[in-house]
């Protein structure tokens, strides 16, 4: 019995904890659409949020993205010259980035980038008495550090998730024509992937990168607050804050997939 207590006692703190990252997250989208809530200092971290996250990591998103491009044409021209069928080479691109490698590869590279310094700034601030002190100076903590951040990570996702799409589709183009794929003309080429975007593609992408980028930003949020008193306690919440985010972009990513396309 004891035994069991224990698992059981395991699934409810896991509960627990899942249901404070939810109610977190509808926290930050109930305060986010009204402006009260986007004070001065708001908005500077808001915007320090986005460099950081956004801004400075275009250019290793776009280099990722040339090469997936790239791959994505090595390995689909063979079968694709054979059957002379070279113009499906941007309904290929659109399956596999759009659909499913573009917002995945984005969110994984935010959250070992971003959301691990997110995780370990708030658990720093936790341990200086920074957040008591912002608490004791009539700042909330939750719009001045949670809600910014938050909003910054998902708006970053969304907008590095088109870079790489649109670097991905250049790069695979490009590579098709030095390779002798013919993909055709360029308008041609982009024609062919504007034939095959869906309704459900916009969907995907908006929730793949919005929602799971706001979860992300809730989730290392939510562990770096909850450090207490040690410092070791902060390396050991950004690894729950990476773990749970990771795990969470798989699901969400899965279910929307489900959702969408089947």
């Amino acid at each position: 019995m004891s035994i069991l207590g224990n698992i059981g006692a395991g699934w409810v703190d896991k509960g627990r904890t899942w249901r404070h990252y939810f109610a977190m997250l509808w926290s930050v989208a109930r305060v986010a659409v009204q402006p009260r809530y986007w004070p001065r200092t708001t908005r500077n971290v808001f915007a320090r949020q986005v460099l950081f996250t956004g801004v400075e990591a275009w250019k290793f998103i776009a280099l990722i993205a040339c090469m997936v491009g790239l791959s994505i044409v090595v390995q689909s021209q063979v079968w694709l010259t054979k059957l002379g069928q070279a113009e499906h080479l941007g309904p290929i691109l659109v399956m596999v980035v759009v659909r499913e490698l573009g917002p995945l590869l984005v969110n994984f590279i935010i959250i070992g980038r971003s959301g691990t310094a997110m995780a370990i700034e708030m658990g720093n601030m936790q341990i200086a008495g920074e957040v008591r002190a912002l608490d004791a100076q009539g700042l909330d903590p939750f719009t001045y550090l949670v809600l910014p951040r938050v909003a910054g990570a998902a708006v970053s996702i969304f907008c590095l998730t088109i870079v790489f799409i649109v670097v991905a589709f250049f790069s695979g183009y490009l590579c098709g024509v030095l390779t002798g794929a013919q993909p055709g003309h360029p308008m041609r080429f982009v024609n062919s992937i504007f034939g095959a975007l869906q309704q459900a593609d916009v969907l995907n992408v908006l929730i793949k990168t919005l929602v799971c980028g706001a979860m992300t930003g809730v989730i290392c949020c939510a562990e770096g607050l909850s450090v207490t008193t040690a410092s070791t306690e902060v390396p050991q919440a950004a690894t729950r804050a990476v773990v749970r985010s990771t795990a969470t972009l798989f699901v969400i990513s899965a279910l929307v997939s489900l959702a969408t396309y089947i």
